[in-house]
């Protein structure tokens, strides 16, 4: 990938380039995490060699990623699906496709319904 030594609001697109005008474009490597990488291409490999079918390798893979986003966000949808990059109908709708309980991510972080709210609220008044 190649970079330029320019401010970013005035670079130009040109060719597929990026390129501030009148300066010419200087080439950096970006850097990877070969430990990653290599760590993935193990994993694809053992699938491979095991049998497992691509489009259960991507559904395990989904269904992995959504819940760990859920899990970061203690199963708000609306936070998980704008950190996913999709609007939270399609993660639900997602959700239900790939049959997750989301109910377990969500254990004891509920809001406590009115009625108990309400028990609460009048016996901190009563102190």
């Amino acid at each position: 990938m190649q970079y330029l030594a320019a401010p970013a609001r005035d670079w130009r697109r040109s060719g597929g380039e990026f390129r501030y005008p009148g300066t010419e474009l200087i080439s950096f490597e970006k850097k990877e995490r070969p430990s990653v990488k290599d760590q993935l291409e193990a994993l694809v490999a053992q699938m491979y060699q095991s049998g497992i079918l691509y489009s259960e390798a991507v559904r395990e893979f989904r269904k992995r990623f959504i819940l760990t986003v859920l899990e970061q966000n203690n199963g708000n949808q609306c936070k998980a699906a704008r950190q996913l990059g999709m609007h939270r109908n399609t993660l639900s709708r997602t959700i239900t496709e790939l049959e997750l309980d989301v109910r377990a991510v969500r254990a004891g972080t509920r809001r406590p319904p009115r009625s108990e709210k309400a028990l609460v609220m009048e016996k901190k008044m009563a102190r």
